[in-house]
């Protein structure tokens, strides 16, 4: 019986921290992390404060955990991905359509990433698990470089890392700042059709960037 009862427990504790969590996500996107206020998470949450101090300590630190959280999310759904390494000029561009489309239905994480770099990733230095989510989406990559590398269609002298910042960037520099440029430009670049556009052009920028010749559809 008391087994049962510590279970129940277990499992409300669970639920409340990940209301708060999500309560979190949505209110440092609409609000940033200075305007996010912890009494607005909790009411968010349907909690309060104190539950709120009790299982992420503070807002800093509760932060840092939506960090976590949300890249957590990400590498999830990228785990996902069924990549054939046969035909790794396809994989490449499977993982650029995936990352692109991540970024487009995920608004809350190029927002969240947002608000860290205005902070200037002072809560991802706090965090033990950033090094190890990142290591895990620069992961996904490199076996498809390598079998490209290994098929004689890739160049031997690229850097990883460089790849991996090219795609992210083009990703979500795209998104981050659509409202401003849409005015700038004077096009509407939440159109789907300027979206597929757009990612029809940087997946054919990274396959140009890493082939040793033109590339060819496979």
């Amino acid at each position: 019986m008391v087994i049962k009862k510590t279970g129940i427990r277990a499992q409300q504790a669970d639920q409340t921290r990940a209301r708060i969590l999500q309560a979190a996500i949505k209110v440092f996107t609409r609000d940033g992390y200075s305007g996010g206020r912890v009494d607005s998470i909790s009411r968010e949450a349907d909690s309060n404060d104190r539950m709120l101090y009790y299982y992420f300590g503070s807002k800093e630190q509760l932060f840092v955990c939506v960090l976590e959280h949300t890249y957590e999310r990400f590498n999830k759904a990228e785990s996902t991905l069924k990549l054939d390494l046969n035909a790794p000029v396809q994989a490449l561009q499977d993982l650029v359509a995936f990352i692109w489309n991540y970024y487009v239905k995920h608004p809350e994480f190029v927002a969240i990433l947002s608000i860290e770099n205005l902070h200037k990733g002072k809560h991802a230095k706090q965090s033990s698990e950033l090094r190890r989510l990142s290591g895990e989406a620069v992961g996904v990559l490199r076996p498809i470089i390598e079998a490209g590398q290994a098929q004689g269609l890739f160049r031997e002298d690229i850097d990883i890392k460089h790849v991996y910042l090219m795609i992210a960037s083009l990703c979500y520099f795209y998104n981050s700042n659509q409202h401003t440029l849409s005015s700038f430009l004077g096009e509407e670049l939440a159109d789907k059709a300027q979206q597929r556009g757009w990612l029809g052009f940087i997946s054919d920028l990274v396959l140009r960037g890493v082939c040793k010749a033109p590339p060819t559809q496979q």
